[in-house]
């Protein structure tokens, strides 16, 4: 396909994996923060590429996976109401909750729908005045201008019918809180390129002074990831941290002022508890005070829900960066994309489906190989 083969061509692919292996001289740990950096990762066995000192890790950068057990129940209570109409993403339906998945009430009768743009949700409310059009705005940044989008239109509508459950986290203040947890291992950074089409890469830059680390805002295919990690070590080996763009041909340093002024219109930042790791201080976004109307928690009463993970599942050590997928015991076991223990193995960009779908769980010893696409 024109414009996708030429960041996937193997002869530059190789020749930037001999740089690597040229270049490094000590054991270094990076970890990509998104969860669409870590399937192309894994797909194209690139992390089996590089020298034997270089270790990748995944890191929390897949929506999905992060948001909190208790946010999933809140959407599942309120989804479950005879009055409502609750709109979501696809990726969201079978990420199990304490007791069911979105999936599993949509076939008990509750009125689940999947849409492709928080704005088709305004269109249901207007055909449904009689019921309660709930969306679940959930993601990192990148989504969030869309989102902030739907309830900044349905406020200039009049549509009073309409809701959205927010879930908003972002990215540098988990980075940060991966770097202060005593156990850490990172030392840099390959950082999240859709994330930073939106809001630019500046924040990132007093987390790279202050932790010295490099970060290297990378994209999602295999000359980019390969490039993005060869930028790294350079970094590491020169005893540098800064802030690189390797994905000029999407990413600006000021990010997108359009869409930045929707979402800072709409939202504001606050305290947000991620799965498998806790609450990170203003770490979330949320509602501002003139569109509380269109906050879902305050409506419907859910905000006191409380809840606890399972104990067989350590999602939250893989989104740490602490373990990898195939280290669970539950792994390809107990734990499939059929019958998913955690988020992780259920969301198109979770690292346990990542390495599930591509076969690390049945031959860990598998030769890598750059494919010819």
């Amino acid at each position: 396909m024109k414009h996708l083969d030429e960041y996937r061509d193997a002869i530059l692919a190789r020749k930037l994996v001999e740089e690597i292996h040229g270049l490094v001289t000590k054991p270094w740990v990076l970890m990509e923060v998104c969860g669409g950096q870590t399937h192309s990762i894994v797909k194209y066995g690139l992390d089996r590429l590089l020298p034997e000192e270089v270790e990748l890790v995944h890191g929390p950068g897949c929506p999905v996976c992060v948001t909190s057990l208790e946010m999933i129940d809140k959407a599942h209570a309120i989804a479950s109401r005879p009055n409502v109409i609750f709109c979501s993403f696809g990726d969201m339906l079978r990420v199990p909750g304490s007791d069911a998945d979105l999936l599993l009430l949509k076939s008990r009768g509750a009125d689940i729908r999947v849409v492709y743009s928080p704005i088709d949700c305004l269109r249901i409310a207007r055909e449904n005045p009689d019921k309660q059009v709930v969306f679940f705005a959930i993601g990192f940044e990148t989504t969030a201008p869309a989102n902030a989008m739907s309830v900044w239109q349905a406020k200039r509508q009049g549509i009073a019918n309409f809701s959205v459950l927010v879930s908003h986290v972002l990215v540098p203040p988990a980075m940060a809180a991966i770097l202060e947890s005593p156990e850490n291992r990172v030392q840099g950074f390959l950082g999240p390129g859709h994330v930073c089409t939106v809001m630019g890469y500046e924040e990132y830059e007093p987390i790279s002074a202050r932790y010295h680390v490099p970060i290297v805002i990378t994209g999602f295919e295999p000359l980019d990831l390969l490039q993005g990690t060869l930028m790294a070590l350079r970094q590491l080996e020169e005893g540098r941290a800064d802030v690189e763009n390797q994905y000029p041909r999407v990413v600006r340093r000021e990010g997108n002022s359009a869409a930045l002024g929707m979402v800072r219109e709409v939202f504001e930042i606050g305290d947000r508890k991620w799965r498998g790791v806790g609450s990170i201080p203003e770490s979330g976004y949320r509602l501002r005070e003139a569109f509380r109307d269109f906050d879902a928690e305050r409506i419907f009463e859910v905000a006191e829900i409380d809840t606890s993970e399972s104990g067989l599942c350590i999602s939250g050590e893989i989104l740490r960066g602490v373990k990898k997928p195939h280290q669970c015991p539950a792994f390809g076991k107990r734990c499939t994309p059929e019958h998913p223990l955690g988020a992780t193995m259920v969301s198109a960009e979770g690292a346990c489906a990542a390495y599930h779908a591509y076969g690390r769980h049945l031959d860990a010893d598998q030769e890598p190989a750059i494919a010819d696409t």
